[in-house]
């Protein structure tokens, strides 16, 4: 009950990153985290086993900021985007004045030229929430996906 306080402004930071990249806004992740905020996608194979390698590995807003105007400018890759389901959204615990936080996400992928789609991902997120703020952010978003690896390459984050 201690969290209890804080647990719909966390839910509803979880589900804006969500609709920001649903809905092509994805410059807009960046500025959910802290500018020293760190996203990592990891399979949950790597993850379990305290494997370094993630898929994506961005340690501040500024790198994530670069890899999306990557995506926008200079990668070449079939267009697509996605929808995201978010559930089991819990603030678990407190580390360093930061709250715990854990989701499950399922990520479906539409192909823009056939409109064909498949199960991209799903797994959970491992969430440290600042709340000293204005308004929440995330210091660190973990995406442990279940799978070991992804269908052709992840460009959009997820």
């Amino acid at each position: 009950m201690q969290f209890e306080q804080y647990q719909r402004a966390v839910e509803n930071l979880i589900y804006e990153w969500a609709r920001a990249i649903d809905e092509n806004r994805v410059e807009a992740i960046a500025e959910l985290m802290r500018d020293d905020g760190r996203y990592t996608v990891i399979s949950r194979f790597n993850a379990d086993r305290g494997l370094p390698l993630a898929i994506i590995d961005a340690h501040s807003a500024a790198q994530l900021r670069d890899r999306i105007l990557s995506m926008r400018q200079a990668n070449v890759y079939e267009p697509h985007h996605y929808r995201h389901i978010t559930s089991g959204v819990q603030i678990i615990g407190e580390q360093n004045g930061l709250l715990e936080v854990r989701s499950n996400f399922l990520v479906v992928r539409t192909l823009e030229i056939d409109g064909s789609m498949m199960l991209y991902a799903s797994g959970q997120a491992q969430d440290l929430v600042d709340v000293s703020g204005e308004a929440p952010r995330f210091a660190s978003r973990r995406l442990v996906f279940d799978s070991r690896a992804v269908e052709t390459l992840m460009v959009i984050p997820i």
